[in-house]
């Protein structure tokens, strides 16, 4: 079972990504609401993904920031990670980090958001 780490989204939003990874994947989410946390979930175990929130709900800091931390880690930075947000300059920011081309909440039912998940999850 493919596993996939949530980092930085309110209850809702998480629940929209669960329910979407869960359902065409089958991958186990976990969650992670801040930088420490999705780090030392990223050290103790490996993930075959990680979505980002570009603003973390819990204190609102740029996710961009957590990308720049795991790319810039050596033991994490082959984990693929992907941007969530609905705006393309921040899209191209995280890619330039480092992360995948991401997808936008308003793009969680989408067909292509699917199949650029399939490349990680299968």
């Amino acid at each position: 079972m493919k596993k996939v780490l949530d980092v930085g989204q309110c209850g809702t939003d998480h629940g929209v990504i669960r329910r979407l990874l869960e359902k065409h994947f089958a991958a186990e989410v976990s969650q992670a609401d801040d930088a420490d946390e999705a780090l030392a979930q990223l050290r103790a175990a490996p993930f075959d993904l990680v979505l980002v929130n570009r603003k973390l709900d819990v204190d609102h800091s740029d996710g961009l920031q957590i990308i720049r931390a795991i790319k810039a880690d050596p033991a994490l930075a082959t984990t693929p990670v992907m941007l969530v947000t609905n705006y393309p300059q921040f899209q191209e920011q995280a890619i330039t980090a480092g992360a995948e081309p991401g997808f936008g909440k308003d793009q969680c039912h989408a067909a292509a958001t699917r199949e650029l998940l399939r490349k990680y999850l299968g």
